[in-house]
């Protein structure tokens, strides 16, 4: 199996151990377009690497940070000499100037403060409160940023960078629905849009009109597209699944999330990747692209 590239950018909910699944039922042909209308953390789509891609999220802080690598203005030798001087700053002052850069970040609003933050807050996690203002707490990891850590985001970013420069991607700030107009009869779809009915850190929310909107919007597309969401787990299962999406072919796989402050959210939850196509037909499409 391939290894999976994880992103500079940490998120709660990030679908890495699900990448591969994703990648063995998703056949995307030199044409296709890729269309993220819920970029999150961008594994998905990273890990996918299409030649055409629309990565968008409601988080302008997200596609800001993508847009300024792709614009040369962040390069791996910058971040690594930011990294290290705030480090420094970090290991001196510990919670003190974290939350002094927390203020700056949400003053100014600075890709590189947002970078430093969301390595170094309290479970990566990615929270803003209804002002839009990043309020996560303090990690408390003694030399966090220690020269193998910041080597390690530096050759992350160096990996997107030159992802950037081979293919025609682009990273936009606007709702779902405006994204997948962007679609068409040779694009293809991935949706990761917040979990309904479990509790989620978005500043933004996400109730049954918005699933209904969204699967409207995919529908109407005529794209092919597979949709993340959460199946079931101990106590519940996803009601939603036979409702809204009753007409999608479902795969499922169990994935544990250690994000979550109380225990009922740290156990394992079963996945589920609904698409509007059968999965096992992917194989034969192959062979014919051929």
């Amino acid at each position: 199996m391939d290894s999976v590239f994880i992103p500079p950018i940490k998120i709660q909910g990030i679908k890495t151990k699900l990448v591969p699944l994703i990648k063995e039922n998703v056949s995307l042909s030199r044409h296709t377009k890729w269309i993220e209308p819920f970029m999150g953390s961008g594994v998905v789509g990273f890990n996918t690497a299409p030649r055409t891609a629309v990565f968008a999220d409601v988080n302008p802080h997200i596609i800001k940070f993508y847009n300024r690598i792709k614009a040369g203005s962040i390069t791996p030798q910058i971040a690594r000499e930011f990294l290290e001087e705030q480090g420094s700053i970090l290991a001196q002052r510990d919670d003190e100037y974290y939350y002094e850069v927390r203020d700056r970040f949400n003053s100014r609003h600075d890709s590189l403060d947002f970078l430093f933050l969301n390595r170094c807050c309290f479970n990566g996690m990615i929270r803003f409160n209804r002002d839009f203002c990043f309020n996560v707490p303090y990690g408390h990891k003694p030399n966090r940023f220690n020269k193998a850590y910041v080597t390690k985001i530096v050759n992350q970013i160096a990996y997107i960078a030159e992802l950037i420069k081979e293919n025609d991607w682009s990273f936009v700030c606007q709702p779902f629905e405006k994204t997948i107009c962007l679609a068409d009869g040779d694009s293809f779809i991935y949706c990761d849009p917040p979990y309904i009915g479990r509790h989620v850190d978005y500043y933004d929310s996400w109730d049954e009109q918005s699933e209904l909107a969204l699967r409207d919007a995919l529908v109407a597309s005529g794209a092919r597209f597979m949709l993340s969401t959460w199946d079931h787990n101990e106590y519940r299962k996803n009601e939603y699944i036979a409702s809204v999406w009753g007409f999608c072919h479902k795969l499922t796989k169990e994935h544990f999330y250690h994000v979550g402050a109380k225990k009922i959210n740290r156990n394992a939850i079963l996945e589920a990747l609904l698409t509007n196509y059968v999965p096992e037909e992917l194989e034969e499409r192959k062979k014919a692209e051929c």
